[in-house]
């Protein structure tokens, strides 16, 4: 059965997709334990699950689209950490804890969504040793995310390189990482990705153009298209020449609608 967003309706947790590494991979037992606890919603593209320093209500699980975790980086200026995928729990550290929400979740596309409220969740843990096992796991990954972001942030001497390794990153987990060339869907603005990588949109924007200039990557109608892998690592790993920011370089007019 097809939700109104054309997804395959998850009637519980055990007829989900069951990845080891992610909390879905928990056993029948636990699965069963988590699924009492929880219930399942679809929401819109752009709906807020949960704001940065709102109380924490309890736990998210993505189940199907995508959700991009962002916070305020002052000035109004806002940074997209990351873009949480099927199987991830989003909320985990401040349902722990029981403090605020540290990030701002929002949907970039249609998803499916379910909830525990906090206190149901950490009596599930109390219970549970696997899902609590579960759950350690995933703030080691999280905090090995963080980890990475603020090194390619930090590390990367310009806007070309953090775009070419973001797009490397999409392209491998979404993407074929051993095809010279690749082709992936990405719900994301020029904005949002200028969010990710610390910078405007009208540098994104001159970005592209570049990359579509020199025949090494595309991005039209929010879709990621890779030409050429290797010179778009060379990018990356500063082993090219930058891609031109120049003013006066002409924008392509098909980036208008994901600008």
């Amino acid at each position: 059965m097809l939700s109104p967003y054309e997804f395959g309706i998850i009637k519980d947790c055990l007829s989900a997709f069951r990845t080891e590494n992610l909390f879905c991979g928990l056993d029948e037992t636990a699965l069963h334990a988590f699924e009492r606890v929880t219930v399942h919603n679809m929401h819109p593209k752009h709906r807020v699950l949960f704001l940065e320093g709102q109380v924490s209500r309890g736990l998210f699980v993505l189940c199907g689209g995508r959700v991009k975790l962002s916070l305020s980086a002052g000035g109004g200026k806002t940074l997209i950490v990351k873009v949480a995928r099927p199987g991830e729990l989003l909320g985990l550290s401040a349902t722990i804890s029981g403090s605020p929400y540290e990030l701002t979740a929002e949907t970039l596309e249609p998803c499916e969504v379910s909830f525990a409220k906090r206190e149901d969740f950490l009596r599930l843990l109390k219970d549970s040793p696997a899902a609590c096992l579960k759950v350690v796991e995933q703030l080691g990954s999280n905090y090995r995310n963080a980890c990475h972001e603020v090194r390619s942030l930090g590390l990367s001497q310009s806007s070309g390189e953090k775009l070419a390794k973001l797009l490397l990153e999409w392209s491998e987990h979404d993407g074929d990482s051993y095809a010279l060339e690749s082709t992936v869907r990405l719900p994301v603005t020029h904005e949002e990705i200028a969010q990710m990588i610390g910078t405007c949109r009208e540098t994104v924007t001159r970005l592209f153009a570049d990359l579509k200039r020199r025949h090494i990557a595309e991005y039209r109608d929010f879709t990621l298209y890779i030409f050429d892998r290797s010179a778009l690592r060379a990018l990356a790993e500063n082993m090219l020449p930058r891609l031109r920011l120049n003013a006066e370089q002409p924008l392509v007019a098909n980036h208008s609608r994901v600008a």
